[in-house]
C-alpha cells in the first residue's frame, strides 16, 4: 500500500505547559500507534488556545514543548506532519465560511461550550462559542477522515459532518467527505494522585497531583510514593476497587502503560502491599517516561531545531491544503484573480 492510498487522520492538541501524564496516555501516546497505518496531521492547536487569552510568551514557550513532546515520545515527524495551527492560513479561512454554514441553533446544543462559559455566557469570546467551526475547519481542510477523539469531542465531530453536508448540499458539490472518529479502547483517564475523583490536570496548585513528561527519575519517584492511597492491599479482582478512586486510578495507569487490562494487572500484583505495587509502578513510570523527557530537553536545547521541524511540517500542510481551499471558493463563488 502506498503512502498516498492510507486514510489520512488530523489531530491537535492545545498548547499548554507542563504537558504531563494524562496528555501522554490520553492522546501522544495513541498518535504514536496510529502512525504506522495512516497518514497524520499532527497540530498544535494555538488559534483554539487564545480563545481564552494566553500569555504571548507562555504561548510560543508551550508551542515548542509541545511539538517537542510529539518528537520525542515518537512520532516520525519525516514520515508525518508536525506544525502549529496559526501558520496555515487555511484553518482560518475555512472556519469563517463554515461561519457562514454552521446555524446557531447547533452551536446552541454544544454542551462543551456551556460547560467551559459557565454561568457568565455573555462574557465568553465569540471564539469560544465558535471553537467548534474552527476544529470542523482543521480536518476538512486536508479532507482527513479520521479523528482520534475522546467523549468529550464526539459531539464536535458530529456538527463537522453536518457541516460538510450542508456545505456538499449548498454548493451541489461533493467537496468534503464524511469523517469517522477513531475511539482507541477505554480511554485512559488519568486522575490526580492527591484526589482519584479529579482529573489530572496542569492547573492543580500541587505539583505532587501530576506526573509531568520532563519529570526526572526522582521526581516521578516521590510522586508516586506520596500519591494518596488507602490502607488496604490491592485486590486480586477489579469488583474490589469499587469506592477505591486512588487505587483504581494507580491500577489504571499501570494498564494504560502496559496496554494491559486492569483485571491483568490485579492477577500480577493484587494481594500485595501498596508499596509494593507503588514500587513497581514507579519502575514502570521511569522506564516509559524518562526517555521522552531526555529527548524532550535536547531538543528544547537545541536553538532552532523544534521551529526546524514546525517551519517544514507548515509547508506541507499548507500545500495539502491549498487545493482544497481554491476548491471551496470556487464553489462558493469568490472570484479568484
Amino acid at each position: 500500500m502506498t503512502a498516498h492510498t492510507l486514510p489520512r487522520i488530523f489531530s491537535g492538541v492545545q498548547p499548554t505547559g507542563n504537558l504531563h501524564l494524562g496528555n501522554y496516555l490520553g492522546a501522544i501516546r495513541n498518535w504514536v500507534k496510529l502512525q504506522h497505518d495512516h497518514e497524520c496531521l499532527f497540530c498544535v492547536v494555538d488559534l483554539h488556545a487564545i480563545t481564552v487569552w494566553q500569555d504571548p510568551a507562555e504561548l510560543r514557550r508551550a508551542t515548542r514543548e509541545v511539538a517537542a513532546a510529539m518528537v520525542a515520545s515518537g512520532i516520525d515527524a519525516e514520515k508525518h506532519i508536525i506544525f502549529h495551527q496559526s501558520a496555515v492560513p487555511a484553518h482560518a479561512q475555512l472556519a469563517w465560511v463554515f461561519n457562514c454554514v454552521a446555524r446557531m441553533g447547533w452551536l446552541n446544543r454544544m454542551t462543551q461550550f456551556k460547560e467551559k462559559a459557565g454561568k457568565d455566557r455573555e462574557a465568553a469570546s465569540v471564539g469560544l462559542y465558535a471553537y467548534p467551526n474552527l476544529m470542523a475547519a482543521d480536518i476538512l481542510a486536508y479532507k482527513a477522515t479520521r479523528v482520534p477523539v475522546g467523549d468529550d469531542q464526539k459531539q464536535h465531530l458530529e456538527l463537522a459532518n453536518d457541516i460538510a453536508q450542508k456545505f456538499n448540499h449548498d454548493t451541489g458539490r461533493a467537496v468534503f467527505p464524511m469523517i469517522e472518529p477513531i475511539i482507541m479502547g477505554p480511554a485512559a483517564r488519568v486522575m490526580s494522585l492527591r484526589d482519584g475523583t479529579k482529573k489530572m490536570s496542569k492547573s492543580d496548585p500541587s505539583d505532587q497531583s501530576r506526573i509531568n513528561l520532563t519529570d526526572d527519575a526522582d521526581a516521578i519517584a516521590l510522586k508516586v510514593r506520596r500519591a494518596k492511597t488507602d490502607p488496604e492491599p490491592l485486590p486480586s479482582e477489579e469488583a474490589g476497587l469499587e469506592g477505591r478512586a486512588e487505587a483504581r486510578n494507580l491500577v489504571g495507569i499501570y494498564a494504560g502503560l502496559t496496554d494491559l487490562h486492569p483485571a491483568a494487572v490485579l492477577t500480577e500484583h493484587g494481594n500485595k502491599p501498596f508499596s509494593a505495587f507503588k514500587a513497581a509502578l514507579t519502575d514502570l513510570l521511569v522506564a516509559s517516561l524518562s526517555p521522552i523527557a531526555s529527548e524532550m530537553r535536547r531538543l528544547l536545547a537545541e536553538e532552532g531545531a523544534v521551529e526546524a521541524i514546525l517551519r517544514s511540517g507548515a509547508e506541507r500542510a499548507r500545500a495539502l491544503s491549498a487545493p482544497v481551499i481554491a476548491e471551496v471558493e470556487d464553489a462558493v463563488g469568490f472570484l479568484r484573480t
